[in-house]
């Protein structure tokens, strides 16, 4: 144990709805069982927004004050007596899903869809939502929660491992088809790593089909073989004209807006699949081609999170499979955090991802 830990800390705190403010706070609790951690970069992430003007509150976060967020990296800085896989100095990048442990379906490796969710009690964590985050200087959390970085991966990279372990898990869900096509619907920070989680998988070609504008443009500059306007009547025509109308093999739905699992079905082969990475408002539907994607036995896959990938693209980090660093386009430290969110939600200076510095 570090024989150094401060005893407040800075932090930006949600004081209520709508309201958050950068001040000092008591350093956190950690237990036997945790380790507590210094954070050096965290990026805000598309929800985050959502929480902080207090849409969700109640259930995230589910108490005030509270501090969120969840996509970090940082630094071992002290062990509970317990904990055995950790030491003080590892270099570690987080997760923001820390199963129970016990339920059925941690048991089968899928704590992201914990049953026991939200029950601290029973040793469950969804750290930023439920538990408290990474938007401050230090943190304590179950070393499940923690996963080595190589040594090559930079801080800010390593903030990447959740955003780009969503796409990584959505990738794995439907399976990506070895030299076979690609579309990405939305190019938003979740849509350029699927684009870049598509190509580490093995997929030949990758069409980007999003709304006129800098992240269609960051897209075609970050590595996509064709990008298409969503918005117009001709999108699906136009997808399908550039796999000689066979259409694509898979599509990754990154935007959340309505119509798009419709526009996705009709831009795939028979037998193509789609999966669902974009968060819709709560009270989103959609009508979809039932009939179309019965007879042509289209796979839909819901897909949350990232359970279980966290170590595989740390590890195309570093081998340079998997580049990150060239989608993170400006950074602040936390004082500034109210500039930082304006830049990202109002997508300033041609804002893609935008990263925080709690320890300068």
């Amino acid at each position: 144990m570090s024989d150094n830990i401060p005893v407040t800390m800075d932090a930006c705190v949600l004081t209520s709805p709508g309201k958050f403010e950068v001040k000092r706070v008591s350093m956190p609790h950690f237990s036997d069982d945790e380790v507590l951690c210094k954070i050096h970069s965290v990026a805000i992430c598309g929800s985050d927004p959502e929480v902080i003007h207090g849409e969700l509150a109640g259930y995230w976060p589910p108490n005030y004050p509270f501090i969120i967020g969840h996509e970090w990296a940082g630094e071992v800085i002290a062990v509970g007596k317990n904990v055995t896989s950790f030491k003080v100095g590892d270099r570690v990048a987080g997760e923001a899903h820390n199963g129970c442990g016990s339920c059925e379906n941690c048991m089968r490796g899928r704590y992201n869809i914990c049953i026991n969710y939200g029950k601290n009690e029973m040793g469950h964590r969804h750290y930023g939502f439920t538990a408290q985050g990474a938007y401050a200087q230090y943190n304590a959390y179950y070393p499940k929660a923690l996963t080595l970085m190589p040594d090559n991966v930079s801080f800010d990279e390593g903030a990447m491992c959740d955003p780009a372990g969503v796409s990584m898990h959505g990738a794995e869900r439907m399976g990506i088809t070895p030299g076979g096509t690609v579309v990405v619907i939305g190019p938003g920070p979740i849509g350029l790593t699927a684009m870049r989680a598509a190509r580490a998988k093995g997929a030949a070609k990758i069409i980007v089909v999003g709304r006129p504008g800098v992240r269609i443009e960051a897209a075609k500059k970050l590595g996509a073989d064709h990008i298409v306007d969503g918005t117009t009547p001709n999108a699906i025509e136009t997808v399908r004209s550039l796999t000689n109308d066979i259409g694509a093999d898979e599509a990754f739905e990154c935007s959340g807006a309505i119509g798009t699992i419709t526009q996705a079905a009709y831009m795939l082969r028979r037998g193509g699949s789609i999966c669902l990475l974009g968060a819709p408002p709560e009270e989103a539907s959609e009508p979809i081609p039932t009939r179309y994607i019965t007879y042509n036995e289209i796979s839909i896959f819901g897909s949350k999170a990232n359970p279980n990938t966290s170590k595989i693209v740390l590890k195309l980090m570093s081998t340079g499979q998997m580049p990150v660093k060239d989608l993170i386009s400006h950074t602040f430290p936390l004082s500034k955090f109210a500039e930082a969110l304006d830049t990202f939600e109002n997508r300033k200076d041609n804002a893609v991802k935008v990263v925080i510095h709690p320890n300068p």
